[in-house]
């Protein structure tokens, strides 16, 4: 196996940690007031007094690190999450509701941000949500072709699953009236046939050229080209961003050849600080396949964990698939990715290898295309612990819950979503978007509760995914369906931490403070089990560690 280069764990001094409380996320001994590291590993939990004394018995002399008053967790697991993505947008024009309430301005925004770029450079802009907008719709090519009609100009929606172009986009790449659409995705018209601008999914392929990645129908082309030094300078702005946020560990769930040769990159130069557990996309699955890659595979910061599949779009962008049409929108339906017989071969094959894998799907058609799927492959090849994954899984029907609870289905769940837009979810689909993420519904069914970001879709702020789970107050401060489906912040603290790493396959390294795992941990400015709901969004991240080592302080960003 090729040698990545890290930080070596082993130079970090050993130390004993202390805080007002220490929250293990272990049900044998759920709090404690100390903790011992050294090596990368935790050596004791407990009091003061019982640390004190192992390290005495270990011939240790610890660095002390005492946080008064303060909350240490485990770091944060952020199970499902795009970090080249991420990085690449934090690059981009910041059009996002708190930036441009109106398309005027996201038209002027755009027009700065092409003052700051060499001319012909494409321009790009991310994070418009069109409910959020003044006039409740995209923009269209006219408008963006205000901004300029001599380079492409790309704003993308915030679900990251399409956006809108220029004309000269367009026609840069040959695209009229008349271009079909790709499998998997669609060029937009008028009612009079003539396209709008507005592109989704395999649609955006686009937008990389000759050259560029061509995913299809396999996924969403989420990652435009650029250069290889370019994508280093974005994963660490990326780093950067989950480190002060808590997060120690994250799934990447959308790695093709381009994120792995980013990582590989990145690990070489010794600038990986940041557990990555790869799920590559399932155009790779025969590659992955013919290299014997059948298991999990790599190092304790860079590993690969399984492949990832899409049945539908994104709720978000409206690309769900809904054969009824969507009540914001009747013409609109959304797409399968696949037919039902495709997708099931594509989890077939993957299982019989024993492989995990991780289905991007939010209708219910969708949801239960994957339920079916998963309940065919494990009776054919029983797996107790397989855990196959829904990523999203916003509106499982009850019985597909009772499903996944006996097939050991695990959904990731992203509780910002709603928190973001959740009135949007349900101005695109009526009442039962009431219903989106319903965490408190898997709890009640005995289905396990992991909590991702989906960055950039959102931010990687675990403490506000907490809070959304346990108030299902949106942003604008809307209440998002009944108290039973929500969860409790000692719920959803171990769905960011222990469950996520469940969810990798990783939890006898990871998601709780105990003995003989890898010291990741946060320091929190409160406790989230004790301050209002409403609150847990507002705590401080004081400090980040990975294995044992100070990672993020937050007097510096």
């Amino acid at each position: 196996m090729r040698a990545l280069a890290t930080y070596d764990a082993r130079d970090s001094a050993p130390t004993l940690a202390t805080a007002d409380v220490i929250l293990t996320v272990d049900e044998s001994a759920p709090r404690a007031e100390a903790m011992l590291t050294a090596g990368g590993r935790i050596l004791a939990v407990g009091t003061v007094d019982e640390v004190e004394d192992a390290a005495r018995r270990a011939g240790l002399e610890p660095v002390r690190a005492d946080f008064p008053g303060a909350t240490i967790v485990p770091g944060f697991i952020d199970a499902h999450a795009h970090p080249l993505m991420f990085g690449q947008l934090l690059t981009w024009v910041d059009v996002s509701p708190e930036k441009a309430a109106t398309i005027p301005e996201i038209v002027e925004l755009m027009r700065e941000g092409a003052k700051r770029l060499p001319p012909g450079t494409p321009l790009r802009g991310y994070g418009y949500e069109q409910r959020n907008l003044a006039e409740r719709r995209h923009p269209t090519r006219q408008e963006l072709d205000a901004i300029a009609t001599d380079r492409e100009v790309y704003v993308m929606n915030a679900s990251g699953h399409g956006g809108v172009v220029n004309s000269f986009t367009l026609d840069k790449y040959g695209i009229t009236r008349d271009s079909p659409n790709p499998e998997g995705g669609e060029f937009f018209r008028d009612a009079d046939g003539e396209l709008t601008g507005e592109l989704s999914d395999a649609a955006c392929n686009v937008l990389t050229g000759l050259h560029g990645v061509k995913i299809g129908h396999h996924g969403p082309n989420f990652h435009l080209g650029d250069e290889p030094a370019e994508h280093q300078r974005q994963l660490d702005i990326a780093q950067r961003e989950f480190l002060s946020a808590g997060v120690t560990a994250l799934g990447d769930a959308q790695v093709s050849k381009r994120e792995l040769a980013a990582y590989l990159a990145m690990a070489d130069r010794g600038e990986l600080k940041l557990r990555v557990s790869m799920y590559f996309l399932s155009h790779l699955l025969d590659q992955v396949l013919d290299l014997g890659l059948t298991g999990p595979f790599g190092n304790a910061f860079l590993s690969f964990a399984g492949i990832k599949l899409y049945a539908d779009g994104t709720l978000g962008g409206w690309t769900a698939y809904f054969p009824e049409g969507y009540v914001g929108d009747p013409c609109r339906r959304g797409q399968l990715y696949h037919e039902p017989a495709e997708y099931s071969e594509l989890v077939s094959k993957a299982h019989a290898a024993g492989l995990q894998t991780a289905t991007h799907a939010q209708s219910p058609t969708a949801i239960a295309m994957v339920v079916d799927a998963v309940e065919r492959v494990l009776a054919e090849r029983p797996d107790p612990d397989a855990r196959h994954r829904i990523e999203h899984c916003g509106l499982p029907a009850t019985e597909d819950i009772e499903r996944m609870a006996r097939l050991g289905i695990r959904p990731v769940n992203q509780t910002q979503h709603y928190y973001n837009w959740g009135e949007g979810v349900e101005q695109a689909i009526g009442t039962p978007g009431e219903r989106f993420n319903p965490l408190g519904e898997f709890v009640e069914a005995g289905v396990p509760v992991t909590i991702s970001s989906d960055a950039p879709v959102a931010e990687p702020r675990p403490l506000e995914a907490i809070q959304a789970a346990v108030t299902r107050i949106t942003r604008r401060g809307h209440k998002l369906g009944p108290d039973s489906l929500r969860i409790t912040a000692e719920q959803a603290l171990r769905g960011h931490t222990l469950e996520g790493a469940v969810s990798l396959g990783r939890e006898r390294e990871l998601g709780s403070l105990e003995v003989g795992k890898r010291a990741d941990f946060v320091v929190l400015g409160e406790n989230p089990l004790e301050v209002d709901g409403e609150a847990i969004a507002e705590i401080p991240v004081l400090s980040t560690w990975v294995d044992g080592s100070e990672r993020f302080h937050g007097d510096v960003r």
